[in-house]
């Protein structure tokens, strides 16, 4: 896979990122790129950094109804903490930048994965729903830095293959999420059934993605603005002309963007906040129900790496979010109608529905031409839409209580889906922030 990596893309994305490979130091003299060693360590990073963005939520998820009885939730309660990701996503990820360029690049991922480990090493203990309320916070700001961060990550140090490493990140933040759904109910039951436990777990995962950022500490920024880590100087054309910030909001790419991203949003956190919920109700055995989730997660692995590829070489990527849109419209008609006998199918066709998200990520890299670009408009579509994500898992948990079933709920989740093609066509199309924010 590395050998693919290492080959340039063409099409839209490398026309528009025509950054220089060579980096100038202060006195304006070239100096030499990072050595191979950094770069594969910050692949490594990019990876483990990946695989720990989502098994907070999923592990939460298929253990949701053992987590509220031991915690005594309500349905509403257990909505509002399916809302609690969208919400820190949008609070902390807006930071992010202006952490980055403070701090660097690699310290802020390096503490995004430290809190990460202890939010998911101690919610389970601290007892009552407050205090696992405010533990996964602590995971969750970890997560929300890191997924601003990463788009940032893969413009500045692969400005040439920004379908292919996105791809690359995608496909590791997919795999991880699917294991966490698939074998945190077995993993609880060999460690003596105990919730706690099951969750605890994922703490050691996290743990290793410190690691790999580590060397990155020692290696200051030269260019604060750009926020890269490793010794990497920015390109020249950024310092010399030291560019005020976007005017971010004057962009309807940037908007549509946004929109777009916060309603994928709404329909993966209630997936994985809710899906195996809708199976158990059915019918379907715990672990079964688990397995159900890793399998719309695990669509997520091979569907990551392909279609930020893909989009990356088309002019418009409406014709994909019509597709993906499509199947999620699907996947919510057999719930309602087959929950329990067409399972698989609706799984599988609700995870390639969730690939929205991968996608979004390649319209980010796509519609800015510059890396503090790139950083104005991850840090606004993400916490824009997460914003607009968060009232989805608690309207659906509210549902679920009053009306007694999914009949409800699913038809909300129906119904977002159309706006959410409407705007993803809109973000789509062939133009950037820069050129609408200038005028």
């Amino acid at each position: 896979m590395m050998g693919r990596m290492a080959s340039e893309e063409t099409g839209t994305v490398a026309a528009r990122t025509e950054e220089p490979r060579t980096a100038r130091g202060t006195d304006g003299q070239a100096t030499a790129s990072p050595r191979a060693w950094m770069t594969r360590l910050l692949v490594v990073g990019i990876v483990l950094s990946a695989l720990n963005l989502r098994p907070a939520i999923t592990s939460l998820g298929a253990l949701l109804e053992e987590v509220r009885d031991g915690l005594g939730m309500s349905g509403s309660v257990a909505g509002l903490l399916t809302s609690v990701p969208p919400l820190c996503f949008a609070v902390f990820g807006a930071t992010a930048p202006r952490l980055a360029r403070r701090f660097g690049l690699g310290a802020v991922v390096c503490a995004g994965m430290t809190a990460i480990t202890a939010g998911l090493l101690i919610r389970p203990y601290v007892g009552g729903t407050p205090g696992f309320l405010a533990a996964s916070a602590l995971a969750l700001m970890g997560i929300a830095v890191s997924n601003v961060l990463m788009p940032v990550i893969v413009k500045r140090w692969f400005p040439d293959r920004v379908g292919s490493m996105t791809g690359l990140y995608s496909m590791a933040l997919a795999a991880g999420t699917a294991v966490a759904a698939a074998v945190t109910v077995p993993l609880t039951d060999a460690l003596g059934g105990h919730w706690q436990s099951g969750l605890a777990i994922w703490a050691a995962l996290a743990g290793t993605a410190i690691l790999p950022w580590l060397p990155l500490l020692k290696k200051r920024e030269e260019d604060a603005g750009a926020g890269v880590p490793g010794g990497a100087a920015p390109e020249p054309s950024h310092r010399a002309t030291e560019q005020p910030p976007l005017r971010i909001a004057r962009s309807r790419t940037a908007w549509a963007l946004a929109v777009f991203f916060g309603l994928q949003a709404t329909g993966a956190y209630i997936t994985m906040g809710w899906m195996p919920q809708i199976f158990r109700d059915a019918g379907v055995p715990a672990g079964t129900a688990g397995v159900l989730l890793a399998v719309t997660m695990v669509m997520g692995v091979p569907l990551a790496f392909v279609i930020p590829r893909v989009a990356a070489r088309l002019p418009h990527q409406g014709p994909i979010v019509l597709t993906l849109g499509a199947c999620g419209l699907a996947g919510y008609a057999g719930l309602y109608l087959a929950p329990a006998s067409g399972a698989w199918a609706w799984a599988l066709l609700l995870g390639v529905s969730n690939c929205a998200f991968p996608l979004a990520l390649t319209m980010v890299g796509m519609r800015a031409r510059s890396g503090p670009g790139v950083a104005q408009l991850s840090a606004f579509a993400q916490s824009t839409g997460y914003l607009i994500s968060i009232p989805g898992p608690l309207l659906v948990g509210v549902l679920y209580q009053r009306s007694g079933g999914w009949g409800v709920p699913l038809a909300l989740m129906a119904g977002l889906m159309v706006p959410q093609m409407i705007v993803g066509v809109l973000a789509g199309r062939d133009r950037t922030v820069e050129d609408e924010a200038a005028r």
